[in-house]
């Protein structure tokens, strides 16, 4: 019927025909472009969901270091896991976020740059569709940043919780979130001399976790243990309050790793994120089983506190090589991660008699730096275990320093520590003036 109408219609109506045939389709240009704003609109959904997970990261390690510590220090953990977000996002915009990424602005070769202070989209599509390769906005990118370097505070909250002062504290955290957590990033994230080298650390194992995992082991080794803790020969237990809230600390933290190592993948490119995915929840699970083994064999039961940690620990160690690391292999580092975790805590208490409540020592730095040497071992692609060694002791030596420069400081000014009476009547009331649970009367108790 077609062809009796064409033939009717003669040339001029088939050429008419034609033409109206292709105004109705899109030229190849614009179904291109179309194409490209879809992709770009789901990379940038895919990373604002992220941010949001990451987000709740830290409602986890408010729960997680209230429920390992003593009721009477409640008030105090949660106001400073707030004050940390405030301080982390505050202090990126103002000068974090273009230290950790200054583009050509690098001032000695490339261990230090710092491209100006405040934030600024650049105009039209250089800020969106034209900016990270068509994976997010400008915006997007320094909000999904900000909440990763309030993290690395967040860890050392939780080494000196129970008798650190609070506002020696928050300044410890200004500068070391501020300006130390970006300088260091800078080396790999932002293009730097570590980078160049080929050190590999996908989500941060080093870059995050063993960065504040450095901190929290000075901070709390100059802050020295709590009161009662080590007495001669014997180390007296100070269990938390509440191993519900601990738990619920740790599911939230693991929900937030979906954001944190997903959202790493800097966009929703669907084969990748769902692999780092499988891994991440592969090393957490395997984490979980190491830490229960390793506790029945260390200290003859399973320890509840311990398999929450192990799955901190497993999430911890894959954090590296999450994209790189295949999903039979995430359970080794997951496996070896549990078990190392347990070891680290039992060691630092028992040995070394570094006080550290909720085991951020050995799940941050312990685990972040098998983590990043895991790559080496397990990495499918050209990496150096040399290389991710190199990265581990350079930022070892430059973290650890730094902390100890920042809080030795404190210490000799204004003090670190609060009083041992303040410490014993609980942080909530002598730092704050009010409880968590009202009535409970928790400063009459130890």
């Amino acid at each position: 019927m077609f062809k009796t109408i064409t033939n009717k219609l003669g040339k001029f109506g088939r050429l008419a025909l034609m033409a109206v045939a292709m105004l109705s389709i899109p030229s190849l240009a614009a179904a291109q472009a179309t194409g490209d704003d879809a992709v770009f609109v789901a990379n940038n959904i895919w990373m604002m969901v992220a941010t949001f997970l990451v987000f709740i990261m830290h409602l986890g390690f408010a729960c997680l270091e209230a429920g390992l510590t003593r009721a009477k220090n409640t008030v105090n953990i949660l106001f400073k896991n707030t004050m940390i977000i405030s301080i982390g996002l505050l202090t990126y915009a103002i000068g974090g976020f273009n230290l950790m990424y200054p583009g050509d602005a690098w001032i000695a070769g490339t261990w230090l740059g710092f491209a100006g202070f405040g934030i600024a989209s650049p105009e039209g599509a250089d800020g969106l569709i034209a900016y990270a390769d068509g994976g997010y906005t400008y915006w997007t990118d320094f909000l999904f940043q900000g909440m990763f370097a309030a993290t690395a505070a967040t860890i050392v909250s939780g080494a000196v919780a129970e008798r650190v002062k609070l506002h020696s504290f928050l300044i410890f955290s200004v500068v070391f979130v501020g300006v130390i957590y970006p300088w260091l990033g800078s080396w790999k994230w932002g293009g730097g001399w570590l980078d160049a080298k080929g050190f590999y650390d996908f989500a941060g194992s080093t870059l995050v976790h063993s960065v504040g995992g450095w901190g929290a082991l000075i901070c709390a080794l100059l802050l020295g243990p709590r009161t009662g803790k080590y007495i001669g020969n014997s180390i007296k237990a100070i269990p938390g309050h509440s191993m519900p809230l601990a738990t619920i600390g740790v599911f939230l933290l693991w929900l937030g790793w979906f954001g944190f190592n997903g959202g790493s993948v800097l966009s929703a490119d669907p084969a990748l994120t769902s692999f780092v995915l499988v891994t991440t929840c592969l090393a957490a699970a395997a984490g979980i089983v190491g830490a229960m083994i390793m506790s029945e064999i260390v200290q003859k039961k399973p320890d509840l506190s311990m398999v929450l940690n192990g799955s901190l620990a497993g999430l911890v160690g894959i954090t590296a090589g999450a994209d790189v690391i295949s999903p039979f292999n995430a359970v080794i580092v997951g496996l070896v991660a549990g078990a190392l975790v347990v070891v680290s805590v039992v060691f630092i208490d028992s040995t070394l008699k570094i006080d550290d409540p909720v085991g951020a020592t050995s799940v941050h730095l312990v685990c972040g730096i098998w983590g990043t040497l895991a790559v080496g071992i397990f990495g499918e692609g050209d990496f150096s275990f040399g290389v991710q060694l190199l990265g581990v002791v350079a930022y070892g030596i430059v973290a650890a320093i730094s902390a100890l420069v920042i809080f030795g400081a404190l210490k000799a000014t204004i003090g670190v520590r609060v009083s041992e009476k303040e410490e014993y009547q609980g942080l909530d009331i002598s730092e704050h003036s009010m409880e968590a649970y009202d009535g409970f009367q928790i400063f009459q108790t130890q």
